[in-house]
């Protein structure tokens, strides 16, 4: 495997990203800074500002404080190749491991989970633009231990959602204002460096007015002052502004160095890291290693990064500068030098920056040589936004000279930006070759492609079409289309038609293919749980995650296709904190590749995660976002979603106005009639008959529940008939809620008792849970008479015993305990959809204590479904404060519980909604 693949923790590609930069002598202590970052336990610390302002000397000087207080600390320096998910976790689990803190689990969650305080330090955030890092850079930041330090530097504020931290006073923010230098600083400065002759104290006053504070332009002003024939003329004619350094670095600092010394510096701006060997690739008659000592001792803007592996690399401000210059002074070396230093990467076995410098010196047919000879290994490692670069800088008509790596290209763009471009692209290559490798890769590829754009129906006929053509000699093609039609086929046909073709995939790739490896067991995993095997299917999606990362085994490497399904599962087993890490991998991914059922699967996760913690604000965008992007792609699957689960957010919040109307949103008769016919795996519990019937349950009159009932019987049989047992699992709960609703308790009971069975015994809770006050009244219901009666006890499974128990738990976590009791049925209404008059806000019940302003705002809130926390948040109290006014509210209204205080307050019009 390339050295760069996945980088080993403690490997070279990595060792110079796990330690901050060594302190130089001289530098002006910030105690100020050192305490304030040192006291913001618990908190993240950002540290912004642009280039020259000492963040990284705030954050060496942090770091070597908390370290000397006895705290463990990590660094991260980050790069762009940072934005590969697997990289960033790798350099995350090799600074763990330096620090002796690495867990069981994977990097995040270890960091998460610590007991121990720790601080950790992410120094150049700026460079990471990949929604997915991003997302585990804020989930470290939201979930951060109270005992923790995070300390962020970064040129600008990175978009992890400040907001939420700021209000809650979990945000230290430090910026260019608090790096500036005050004047006493300025003085301390110079009087380390050594005072230029002839400068007085009205000089430096005034030199540091000019430069505001900023530490780059004093040390340059300093450089300058000892070689200034009047200091006074100079600080004059000095601004310290960002042109005035650049003319300095060009006068007075580059022009008067030795020849051999300022070629060396031009022709090394082009690297991101500096020692002797790669230098002298770049330098073949330079002696590199006296040279970086040189300035190394002179302090000539080089940042040590590794004291004993003697490596260096150049301040950010002045590299910037050095690079621009040679391309103005040099413009033909520049090609040369990259493509030296391409070769010398090459050489040491580092395909990444080989490639990346040949691609800058303009040498394509070298790249791609170099990308010819890792790109399929890349391709199984899931690394398609690395390989998509790379291919968006050769020209297609390049690319095409190569039918292998034109495969690898349209895979790489159908995962990274979703199979409507590939389609084209994969049209336009057919038309212009008759290679048969690639015209193999067409057949699998695009039975894949029009699943993923949801046309179920012509996948299959594609597939269909392309099966008899087996084999074609390319063993990844051919298992890639048997996998994608077994894929298909589970969508039209019984499970019995899907495992030959599973089977023969297997036999096709060997072990091969760790992209088709991961493929088939998502399949499997797919059916398990469409069977409602929810153990079996977690294994499956484990092990699918696995095999496209046989490095470690954090799950967290894989792509969007298993990580959404195995972040389902775990959901599905109320493993929340690690589905919800999982998501903030691979929603992203998922919303980019514009998988159908995984968009839904992972926004409607999200949305029902920031339900539970009493966000209503956040599960509310989240669907949006679901449904826009249903309507930018064209997908009216993904819309009507959506609109199903916006539905019943207003279900579990008995608003059933608003439940109704989005109901009507998502009628389609075309659509609905399709998915009769097909098993998809999003809309397994979720689809527009079932949501019907979940509303009369929830508001219906007597007819309407004595039609829900029987809808239910009818749909009972329809999954037995399709073998779709995870639905039918649901479709018992309601019925079970539905008899009880109509005075039939021991139909009720005996329904239910049976449903529990294999949701016990398969770890489902959400399954449960999720189905909200209705059913939560009904499993309470038959818990109670469990408890207290001792002879049904004897009757009961042990394991249903032991589950009713945890889901009670669950669902107390969640508000849907203890659940009032519901209204007897209404009269019928002349729409079956049509909601109770909304109740209007009124004046206290006669002979109740008023409720005072704030009481009312508490009690809005909780009739909205916040949590404490939440209502803490939007009310600017503490948590403390909140649980006092809700013991208020409760004494007045005399209400036992939340739900309770809820219900009577609806009851006596004191909320709205």
């Amino acid at each position: 495997m390339p050295t760069d693949a996945v980088p080993r923790p403690g490997a070279p590609a990595l060792s110079h990203k796990l330690h901050p930069p060594v302190a130089r002598t001289g530098q002006v202590v910030r105690a100020a800074l050192q305490q304030r970052i040192a006291r913001a336990q618990g908190q993240l610390v950002l540290v912004t500002a642009p280039a020259g302002f000492g963040k990284t000397t705030a954050l060496l000087q942090a770091h070597d404080h908390l370290k000397r207080q006895g705290l463990p600390c990590l660094w991260l320096t980050l790069d762009t190749a940072d934005n590969d998910t697997s990289r960033f976790l790798a350099g995350l689990q090799a600074a763990l491991q330096l620090a002796g803190l690495a867990g069981s689990g994977d990097a995040i969650r270890s960091l998460l989970e610590q007991a121990q305080p720790f601080a950790l330090f992410l120094d150049e955030v700026e460079v990471l633009t990949e929604p997915a890092v991003l997302s585990l850079v804020r989930e470290l930041a939201e979930r951060l231990p109270p005992q923790a330090h995070l300390v962020i530097g970064a040129r600008g504020v990175p978009p992890i959602g400040l907001g939420r931290l700021r209000v809650k006073g979990k945000l230290t923010e430090v910026d260019a204002e608090q790096l500036r230098f005050g004047l006493p600083e300025t003085r301390q400065l110079f009087d380390q460096l050594g005072a230029p002759p002839g400068l007085e104290a009205a000089h430096l006053c005034r030199l540091h007015a000019k430069t505001e504070g900023w530490v780059a332009a004093l040390w340059l002003a300093h450089q300058a002052l000892a070689r200034a024939a009047d200091p006074l003329e100079f600080v004059e004619r000095f601004s310290g502004s960002n042109r005035a350094v650049t003319e300095y670095l060009a006068q007075d600092v580059l022009a008067q160095l030795p020849r051999p010394l300022k070629q060396f510096l031009l022709r090394t701006s082009l690297l991101k890291q500096l020692n002797a060997s790669v230098c002298d690739a770049l330098n073949p008659c330079a002696n590199s290693l006296e040279l970086l000592e040189q300035l190394d001792e002179q302090q000539l803007f080089l940042t040590p990064v590794d004291a004993d592996a003697r490596s260096w690399r150049y301040h950010s401000l002045f590299g910037d500068f050095l690079r621009n210059q040679l391309a103005r002074e040099c413009p033909d070396d520049v090609a040369r030098l990259h493509l030296a230093a391409s070769g010398w990467y090459h050489a040491q076995g580092r395909p990444v920056p080989a490639i990346d410098h040949a691609i800058e010196g303009g040498d394509l047919t070298l790249a791609l040589t170099l990308i010819a000879e890792h790109a399929e290994t890349f391709l199984e490692q899931g690394r398609m936004r690395l390989l998509a670069r790379w291919f968006t800088a050769i020209p297609d008509e390049m690319l095409r000279i190569y039918p292998r790596l034109e495969m690898v290209a349209i895979w790489a763009l159908c995962l990274t930006r979703g199979p409507w471009d590939a389609m084209a692209r994969l049209d336009a290559s057919l038309a212009s070759t008759t290679d048969a490798g690639l015209r193999a890769h067409a057949k699998g590829m695009r039975p894949m492609f029009l699943a993923m754009q949801d046309r179920y129906d012509e996948a299959l006929a594609a597939g269909q079409q392309a099966l008899p053509g087996l084999p074609s000699g390319e063993p990844f093609a051919d298992a890639t289309l048997l996998n994608a039609m077994a894929h298909v086929t589970s969508v039209f046909f019984p499970e019995s038609q899907v495992h030959p073709l599973l089977e023969a995939s297997r036999q096709q790739q060997g072990l091969r293919s760790n992209f088709n490896r991961m493929y088939s067991e998502a399949v499997l995993g797919i059916l398990d749980l469409m069977q409602g095997h929810l153990q079996q299917a977690t294994e499956r999606f484990r092990l699918s995650l696995d095999t496209t990362h046989a490095v470690t085994q954090q799950h967290a490497h894989g792509n969007a296709w298993a990580g959404v399904l195995y972040a389902h599962a775990l959901y599905e087993a109320n493993q929340l904190d690690q589905a919800e890490h999982l998501l903030n991998i691979y929603l992203p991914l998922a919303r980019d590749v514009g998988l159908p059922d995984h968009m839904i699967l992972s926004h409607i996760m999200r949305s029902r995660l920031a339900q539970w913690r009493g966000d209503i604000d956040a599960a509310t965008q989240c669907l949006a976002d679901l449904e826009t992007l249903g309507h930018t792609r064209h997908m009216r699957r993904v819309v009507a979603a959506a609109q199903l689960e916006r539905a019943h957010l207003a279900l579990t919040r008995e608003q059933a106005a608003q439940s109704a109307a989005q109901l009507r949103h998502a009628e389609d008769e075309a659509l609905w009639a399709r998915e009769r016919r097909q098993s998809l795996i999003a809309n397994e519990t979720q689809y527009l008959q079932l949501s019907r019937i979940r509303w009369q349950l929830a508001f219906g009159d007597s007819a309407q529940l004595d039609a829900a009932a029987q809808a239910l019987e009818a749909e009972m049989a329809w999954a037995i008939q399709g073998g779709r047992q995870r639905r039918l699992l649901v479709l018992k709960l309601l019925r079970a809620a539905a008899l009880d609703r109509l005075g039939r308790w021991p139909e009720a009971q005996a329904l239910l008792l049976k449903a529990l069975l294999p949701i016990a015994q398969e770890g489902y809770v959400r399954l449960v849970v999720d189905e909200g006050p209705v059913v939560a009244r009904t499993v309470r219901r038959l818990h109670q008479l469990v408890e207290r009666d001792a002879q049904l006890q004897q009757t009961v499974h042990p394991q249903v015993l032991a589950h009713l128990a945890k889901l009670v738990t669950a669902m107390r976590t969640l508000g849907a305990l203890e659940p009032p009791e519901l209204a007897p049925p209404r009269t019928a209404t002349t729409d079956p959809l049509a909601a109770p008059p909304a109740p209007t806000e009124g004046a206290a019940p006669d002979g109740m204590e008023p409720l005072t302003k704030r009481e009312r705002q508490v009690l809005q809130l909780l009739a909205l479904g916040y949590s404490n926390s939440a209502m803490a948040e939007k009310l600017y109290l503490s948590d403390s404060t909140v649980r006092t006014h809700l013991r208020s509210i409760n004494a007045k209204l005399g209400a036992r519980s939340r739900t309770h205080a809820v219900a009577l307050a609806r009851q006596a019009s004191l909320v709205q909604g």
